[in-house]
């Protein structure tokens, strides 16, 4: 979904409380943008780029990059208020076919966030375009969506793909190798390819490029017939049917964060 790493969206959410001195937006608390994340809005890159579009403000006030929130201010973003600090939650969801993970495009039939139906406004974490399906991880922890964005770190993501010729071993060992795309001029990462049928195959990427299996399947003179995600780090997509998600926790969530490095 466009480049498959990164949020292109942030949560509206409610009054927070005002602080009874503005200087405390600039020198104590934590940054804004990392209080962003926290409040589960959006990942710190997207709140930079909607803090350096002027997107928003601290107690009526343009913010600034680098200020400092004490989270008692009046903080909004577009003009919408944000909430305090929310429990984290973290789930693993089914993205059906069809459905668009953006919060902006007014045309779009089918949104994330109107397909999710959560108590919580949730942002996801490692995109899936729009013809794609499967393991989609949500959360409004933006410190975990920053870390598992990041692609020095490496962390695996695995898909199932089903093509329209059959499946070689001239094919598979090309892919593995990594390709160079040139309309991105990015070669792919090496990465683990493994036959799982006469016209499917089973791959593990360790890096979010644009459309990136999609652009390597055709580089080779294929075409993407279905492509599902099924694991993202320790996550499996396991029993879950298109629509369904469940609320990580215990091992499985402890496991995440570890890998994540955050625990």
């Amino acid at each position: 979904m466009q480049p498959e790493g990164g949020p292109d969206g942030c949560g509206w959410y409610f009054f927070t409380g005002r602080t009874e001195t503005g200087m405390e937006a600039k020198g104590n608390g934590e940054r804004l943008n990392k209080y962003l994340a926290e409040c589960g809005v959006c990942s710190r890159r997207e709140a930079d780029r909607l803090i350096e579009e002027g997107r928003v403000t601290v107690d009526g006030a343009t913010a600034a990059m680098g200020m400092r929130v004490s989270g008692r201010e009046r903080i909004a973003v577009n003009g919408k208020a944000v909430t305090g600090k929310e429990e984290k939650a973290v789930l693993a969801y089914y993205k059906p076919a069809g459905v668009i993970c953006t919060e902006r495009d007014r045309h779009a039939e089918r949104k994330i966030n109107d397909e999710l139906k959560y108590p919580v406004r949730l942002t996801y974490a490692g995109r899936l375009d729009k013809e794609s399906e499967g393991l989609l991880m949500m959360t409004n922890d933006g410190a975990l969506i920053d870390a598992m964005m990041r692609g020095n770190n490496r962390h695996e993501k695995e898909y199932v793909v089903r093509v329209d010729k059959e499946v070689t071993d001239e094919f598979l060992k090309g892919m593995a190798k990594g390709v160079y795309l040139e309309e991105l001029d990015v070669t792919t990462r090496e990465c683990e390819v493994r036959k799982s049928g006469k016209f499917t195959f089973v791959i593990v990427l360790t890096q979010g490029v644009n459309r990136q299996i999609r652009r390597m399947v055709e580089h080779f003179g294929y075409r993407v017939r279905a492509l599902k995600r099924v694991r993202v780090m320790n996550v499996n997509l396991a029993n879950l049917r298109p629509g369904e998600y469940r609320v990580l926790q215990g091992e499985e969530l402890k496991q995440l964060y570890q890998q994540a490095g955050l625990r």
